[in-house]
């Protein structure tokens, strides 16, 4: 009986380890060919074109890490979904500094916190004990240079949603490549 047991017990840890990356959240449902991922993400995007001013360009230094989603999209997929966790988590903290002076809804702003949460929550418990412990200076940059420099004005807090916005774009991206894969 415990040999049983036993070899019940290796098969199974031999075919989870050979499995493929198995998450709900990004398998595309066949009525509308969208994941859950997809479908919240579109919702945070619409979010943050809801919060669109017309305010002046400031003039800042920070770079988008394009290289970095470059090497991302090579990586595996466990990999590909810690980053797109860290990049959410990364996002909500940047949000969560002084927007006083953000000329923002704050309804708003929270049912956009609230989606980048939850989908950062989901994609995480896809990943398990994996976790991508790379330090993103560019959202320490952002926070530094972009937002504290500028005294949280609202043109620093209009820069950070334009550069929010093409995050979730590529996060979006790497997540494509997942569902195709499924």
């Amino acid at each position: 009986m415990i040999s049983r047991i036993f070899i019940a017990c290796l098969f199974l840890g031999m075919y989870s380890t050979g499995s493929s990356l198995s998450c709900k959240w990004i398998v595309k449902h066949p009525d509308n060919n969208m994941s859950q991922f997809s479908l919240h993400n579109k919702i945070a995007l619409g979010r943050l074109h809801m919060m669109i001013t017309n305010t002046t360009k400031i003039e800042h230094n920070v770079t988008f890490p394009n290289q970095l989603y470059q090497q991302t999209s090579n990586a595996t997929d466990e990999d590909k979904l810690a980053f797109v966790v860290q990049i959410l988590k990364e996002v909500f903290d940047l949000f969560e500094k002084n927007r006083s002076s953000a000329p923002w809804e704050e309804n708003t702003v929270e049912n956009f916190l609230n989606i980048v949460n939850k989908q950062a929550e989901k994609l995480h418990s896809c990943v398990g004990s994996h976790s991508n412990t790379t330090q993103l200076t560019h959202f320490k940059r952002l926070s530094n240079e972009t937002l504290k420099d500028n005294g949280y004005s609202a043109e620093a807090w209009e820069e950070i949603r334009n550069i929010t916005q093409a995050h979730l774009r590529q996060c979006a991206f790497l997540v494509e490549t997942l569902e195709t894969a499924q």
